[in-house]
């Protein structure tokens, strides 16, 4: 039974990991299926800006440090596990909604392109926009998951907050 506000917000906090392992699911889910239907490079075109494609990335975001020599694969996979974990911490702590979303979408991203790193050594990334000659990186869903998660942790932090002061709020942390 919960006693007392910490044990409240631990509690609040950690069912923010079930959108972690949604995302996690559905991001290697996508990623089989893509795995399965498509060769490396086979694209299929649905829209005039938008394709399907099999790619791998073996750096980071862009592909930074992707023609490094694999030792980039433990360094992001530290990194993932290390901001897991301190994501996991943070849910513990509790906060606003879009904040919890957000860190949830964050480690559920992350570790879906660990996954890919530790057992295939590089991400599978296949979802491909483009436009007259000009094409954005392919990425996947939890790229996507990572990056809407940063986003809701950045309009969270424009929010006001108030304070246990009934007088009135502050704005800040």
């Amino acid at each position: 039974m919960l006693t007392d506000r910490a044990d409240l917000h631990a509690a609040s906090g950690v069912r923010w990991l079930w959108l972690s392992l949604a995302i996690i699911v559905a991001d290697q889910a996508t990623k089989a299926a893509m795995l399965a239907t498509f060769q490396p490079g086979e694209v299929r075109p649905f829209t005039a800006f938008f394709s399907l494609v099999l790619t791998f990335n073996t750096g980071a975001a862009f592909s930074f440090l992707a023609d490094a020599d694999g030792w980039q694969r433990w360094f992001f996979a530290a990194i993932a596990i290390a901001a897991a974990v301190v994501i996991a911490w943070l849910l513990r702590r509790g906060g606003s909604r879009l904040y919890c979303a957000g860190l949830a979408l964050i480690a559920g991203g992350a570790l879906g392109n660990l996954w890919d790193r530790l057992a295939i050594g590089k991400v599978v990334d296949f979802l491909l926009f483009h436009y007259a000659g000009w094409f954005y990186p392919a990425f996947n869903v939890a790229d996507s998951a990572i990056t809407i998660g940063a986003g809701l942790i950045i309009v969270d932090s424009f929010r006001q907050r108030r304070t246990d002061d009934p007088r009135g709020a502050i704005k800040g942390s």
